[in-house]
């Protein structure tokens, strides 16, 4: 027992100013009024079977488009995209800029692919263009958006995978996906990382 008092950590309360602690950075597609694509860098995601749940901040184009027209693509980036995801980021599709994100160095852009040097492709069962250079493609159906109580300045979105487009390079199967191969883009406490060597795998795992 002292052996392992004198190896555990000291650790202290603190108080960070984001609780973003590695999560897979995405880029979000969502249909305009027009039928043009919205593209928004998204950095709070998970996958739950067939159901990606998404957090989307208020105020923008990306919410505003899902509650009038709910279907998206879900596109997953490589880390070797960090730079046109981060391109993205003070882009809005909302004119004219809304004030609180006018204030945040925020500006207007209708074409955000070509803002990013990313080439769009057309989806098979949602309006919205996938963003061919992203090596996954989710399209989905939006079931449920709900504001949380205790927070109203994001939105919590539940939405059903409906097609899925994979690069051949990072494909095992029909089925299965080649984790050797497939690395996604990680936001890590405000920066860009890929994910290290394999260090296991789970009992469930298929390959």
């Amino acid at each position: 027992m002292p052996d392992q008092v004198e190896q555990c950590k000291a650790s202290r309360t603190i108080h960070p100013s984001i609780l973003y602690y590695g999560t897979p950075v995405i880029m979000l597609s969502t249909a305009n009024e027009d039928g043009t694509t919205n593209l928004s860098p998204l950095s709070s995601s998970w996958a739950l079977g067939s159901c990606i749940v998404l957090g989307i901040g208020l105020g923008g184009k990306a919410i505003e488009n899902l509650q009038h027209r709910p279907e998206c693509v879900i596109n997953v980036p490589h880390p070797g995209l960090w730079r046109a995801v981060e391109s993205l980021a003070p882009l809005t599709g909302k004119s004219p800029v809304p004030e609180a994100k006018r204030q945040n160095g925020f500006r207007y852009e209708k074409d955000k692919f070509t803002a990013a040097g990313l080439l769009p492709v057309p989806s098979v069962d949602v309006l919205p263009d996938r963003v061919s250079d992203c090596p996954l493609q989710m399209e989905a159906k939006v079931m449920n958006i709900r504001v949380p109580e205790h927070n109203a300045f994001f939105a919590i979105v539940e939405a059903e995978v409906v097609h899925v487009h994979a690069h051949e390079d990072i494909m095992l199967n029909e089925r299965h996906i080649n984790p050797q191969a497939w690395s996604p883009l990680i936001y890590n406490f405000r920066h860009y990382f890929g994910l290290g060597e394999e260090l296991g795998k789970s009992y469930r795992a298929e390959t």
